[in-house]
């Protein structure tokens, strides 16, 4: 429905006051104060469940009109009635209540659950309104009728938590003018813990103070959920508060495994979900905090990866595994250089604080150096043949651009070498399984030796190779595998580090692109849309996503 005959369904020449506060404009503003009066003020009992639902439910759909525009609305009267007037006072609170919301989890209490059952079929709260205020007012504004999607896990056990985080998303990510900032952003950028009193101070007027260790657990337990990873995306990047709190845990594993659960599954997820997981690695990884932390952690019989038996590993070094394994399925697969760069730029920050790396991770760095390479020379020795005229193209077909696929080849197998070297001019004797692993494919490596784009990073991966090599050979033929890793660690001791080439330091720092709306709010509507059992948006009027995308 356009917004002007929405806006008209709700006016009225004579208008009733509220029972609180001065008079509104209109109804429409009436009915937006209310709803947001009723989620703040009510409290969450089984006797008001449904009403807290329906309220909560009503605000999203009258929000939904976005769905039906190409375009992201930048300005509109819901838009204005929800960010100025008497809703602006609530801001804080809303927030905080539907973050609270979030975080009890609570069921759909037994008696509530007929009630809302009847709502999926038009007896809810915004059903009862538009039959009195303005006729077939649900029909229009869901676009047809109720759906028959099947029910995801969250909707089914908790629909309040679900639409509450949906419905905190969805305000978060409203387009604002420049002159006048998203106060839920705002607030969204500068809560507080309510155990914590050197928190960074706020700002802004809509700050606010919550229990950050509630909020944390609810996060990691829900991080199955496209929403839930996306609040955590969404503070970990916004909330300097959150983000110092989540990083001093000492229970971090809580929060990381189900984030590398998700990059593992990579096949299962859709792409914004593995984006949004990547870049929390990307972020927590800036800290050098958490990259020591990580390999202090240590794990037992990891069930869910499949590769290999992991009985005992550090969390950093299975971090390193799934992030590797990322990159190789993003190479045979959906080839986004995206992914692969922040995949390495996360190895990256990592790098200088590698320490005592599993074997496996160790083989693993190395063997996507390895398939890199090979690669590398499967894509020259195709350049090299269609230049040479040895290789006629098929009339009418697309020449490949051999030269670029070159470069971005030789981009990533340098940030490979500069990982590599990062970790052996940093920790290398504290990773005696990697030089291991250098040494045992050692003849990758020379071809890079001379070549013009990587001749100054293969000077110090060349001199570790050249001094472990001669140890190895003075220490005798047939050597163990033991014996070998015992002559690692003591030549670890005695290398010249002084002859070494220094390099900067690798840190990569994620930044958001201009205008991330034109990719948050398709995404914040997408999950609204594919987990919001009970509500129904005709797929074909559906403009703002293509309905294929998931």
């Amino acid at each position: 429905m356009p917004e002007e005959e929405l806006l008209f369904n709700f006016t009225y020449q004579e208008r009733a006051p509220l029972t609180y506060g001065s008079e509104p404009e209109d109804l429409l503003e009436g009915l937006i104060c209310s709803l947001v009066h009723l989620i703040i003020e009510m409290p969450l009992l089984d006797i008001t469940y449904s009403i807290l639902l329906e309220s909560v439910t009503t605000l999203l759909v009258l929000l939904s009109y976005q769905l039906f525009q190409k375009e992201i609305i930048r300005e509109s009267v819901i838009y204005n009635y929800l960010m100025q007037g008497q809703c602006l006072q609530n801001t804080s609170r809303t927030v905080k209540t539907l973050l609270y919301n979030f975080i009890r989890q609570e069921k759909c209490p037994p008696q509530g659950t007929q009630i809302f059952e009847q709502t999926s079929v038009g007896n809810g709260l915004l059903y009862g309104l538009a039959s009195g205020v303005a006729s077939g007012l649900w029909t229009v504004l869901t676009m047809g009728g109720v759906g028959s999607k099947p029910a995801p896990q969250e909707e089914t056990s908790s629909p309040l938590a679900n639409r509450s985080l949906l419905l905190l998303l969805v305000l978060s990510n409203l387009s604002s003018m420049p002159n006048r900032p998203n106060p839920y952003r705002q607030s969204i950028m500068s809560f507080k813990n309510t155990q914590d009193n050197t928190a960074i101070p706020s700002p802004t007027p809509h700050s606010f103070q919550i229990n950050f260790n509630s909020l944390y657990t609810a996060l990691y337990e829900q991080q199955k959920s496209d929403q839930a990873t996306l609040l955590l995306y969404t503070l970990l990047h916004q909330n300097p508060n959150v983000r110092t709190y989540v990083l001093a845990r000492t229970d971090v594993e809580n929060l990381v495994l189900p984030i590398l659960e998700i990059l593992y599954h990579v096949e299962k997820r859709n792409s914004h979900h593995v984006y949004m997981a990547l870049i929390i690695l990307l972020i927590l990884t800036e800290e050098d905090s958490f990259n020591r932390s990580v390999h202090e952690v240590i794990l037992k019989n990891i069930t869910w990866y499949a590769e290999r038996v992991l009985t005992e590993i550090s969390l950093g070094s299975l971090l390193i595994l799934v992030v590797i394994r990322t990159v190789q399925y993003n190479m045979t697969r959906t080839r986004d250089k995206y992914l692969h760069t922040n995949c390495l730029a996360a190895l990256a920050n990592m790098s200088a604080q590698f320490r005592s790396l599993h074997q496996y991770a160790a083989q693993r760095i190395i063997s996507l150096f390895a398939l890199l390479s090979k690669k590398h020379n499967k894509v020259l020795e195709q350049a090299t043949q269609l230049l040479s005229g040895s290789v006629n193209a098929e009339e009418n077909s697309p020449i490949p651009d051999h030269a670029q696929d070159l470069t971005v080849i030789e981009e990533v197998i340098r940030m490979m070498l500069e990982i590599i070297n990062s970790c052996i001019s940093s920790s290398l004797h504290h990773n005696p399984n990697l030089v291991y692993a250098l040494l045992y494919k050692r003849d990758l490596f020379e071809q890079f030796r001379t070549h013009p784009s990587f001749q100054d990073v293969m000077q110090n991966l060349d001199m570790v190779i050249s001094f472990f090599s001669l140890r190895l050979e003075q220490a005798g033929a047939d050597l163990s595998v033991e014996r070998v890793l015992e002559v690692i660690k003591q030549g670890a001791v005695a290398l010249p580090k002084d002859k070494l080439k220094k390099f900067p330091e690798l840190k990569f720092k994620y930044v958001e692109e201009d205008q991330p709306e034109e990719f948050f709010v398709p995404y914040v509507w997408s999950l609204a849309y594919n987990s919001t059992v009970e509500l129904y948006w005709n797929p074909q009027q559906v403009q703002l996503f293509t309905m294929d995308s998931g």
